[in-house]
């Protein structure tokens, strides 16, 4: 069977090419009654159930929309499971995006989101502040849902875990057993993942008459092995080496374990090493790896049941800020002889 075309949809209701152009891209330009015809042709040849048809009666898709950070970060890939679960239950597809942490980017994938007309948006935020673009999507009525990013509002969903508990966990370790040279390799401070993980440790430490020496504070502008490994490197030059670092996600975590061993030192006992995520991979790392588990698909699966709900039943729905807890898993990086 052949594809229906723009003009076998002109000539059944006897209008221009351009005016059927219109009805599909700017339907408020068109008359009442001609674009009417339009949709009524669209009908007769069948192609009701074609997305575009479904547009022009302001029936949004059945599609939800996931932009994150970075779907090289598996961290990313469990949240994205959660919300494909969700998703599949309410018969909704999901559309997959990343902003690679570039508001440019994020802005673009917004903008071709909000022009497939999806049922809803899911994201992590590129910024600390919010786009102009996404106030403006919301304003038009498609519900956006923030992940990771925990809001106090009463107009929007967020669903976030509680990464300042979560660094206030890993301090809490490390003072335990004995630390009070900590370094830390850690994402750029506008990511507030990365800024509140930092802040719940400095707390703890702080609080204890622990401070950071500037010399062992990395921030990296990729959250990856490799940057891991390379500012773990760095970090191993410098003058009285911390007993122990933390690093803002698993990544580079296992970067920093690399660099360690390459050198010749001994993880726990020369120094510490702190992840964040509990990804896959943090059990099976080099040294099996302390970090600070997040509930990735149960923040997924909540923060999709809350975005299909708005955007099917907006009448009945409730906007719910959730804060999940982190939890703190112990692992031979900082314990000897730990599974």
């Amino acid at each position: 069977m052949t594809r229906l075309t723009i003009r076998e949809v002109a000539e059944r209701a006897d209008v221009s090419l351009g005016t059927v152009s219109n009805v599909l891209n700017k339907p408020e330009l068109v008359a009442e009654d001609t674009r009417e015809r339009v949709l009524a042709a669209i009908d007769d040849l069948g192609y009701v159930r074609n997305h575009a048809a479904r547009q022009l009666r302001g029936i949004k898709s059945a599609a939800i929309a996931l932009i994150v950070l970075d779907f090289d970060n598996p961290f990313f890939t469990e949240v994205a499971r959660g919300v494909e679960h969700a998703a599949a239950q309410a018969d909704h597809l999901v559309i997959l995006a990343s902003s690679g942490t570039a508001a440019s980017r994020e802005d673009q994938a917004l903008r071709l989101l909000e022009e497939q007309r999806v049922a809803g948006i899911l994201m992590s935020p590129a910024t600390k502040t919010p786009s102009p673009r996404l106030r403006e999507i919301r304003s038009r009525g498609t519900p956006i849902v923030l992940l990771d990013r925990h809001r106090r509002r009463r107009d929007q969903c967020s669903v976030a875990v509680d990464d300042t508990s979560g660094g206030r966990q890993v301090a809490e370790h490390l003072l335990e057993i004995g630390h009070a040279r900590i370094g830390i390799i850690n994402g750029p401070r506008f990511l507030k993942p990365c800024a509140e993980r930092r802040d719940g440790l400095l707390d703890v430490l702080s609080a204890n008459g622990v401070e950071i020496a500037p010399l062992h504070e990395i921030e990296v502008n990729a959250m990856t092995i490799e940057a891991g490994e390379t500012a773990m490197t760095e970090l191993l030059t410098r003058r009285k080496l911390p007993s122990a670092v933390f690093c803002g996600n698993d990544l580079l975590a296992i970067g920093a374990e690399r660099a360690t061993l390459a050198r010749g030192l001994r993880i726990p006992d020369d120094i510490a090493i702190v992840g964040y995520d509990d990804i896959r991979f943090a059990a099976t790392s080099l040294v099996p790896l302390t970090s600070v588990r997040n509930p990735a698909y149960e923040l997924g699966y909540q923060a999709a049941s809350l975005l299909i709900e708005e955007a099917t039943d907006s009448a009945h729905h409730q906007h719910q800020n959730l804060l999940l807890e982190p939890e703190l898993i112990i692992r031979a990086s900082t314990v000897a002889n730990q599974g």
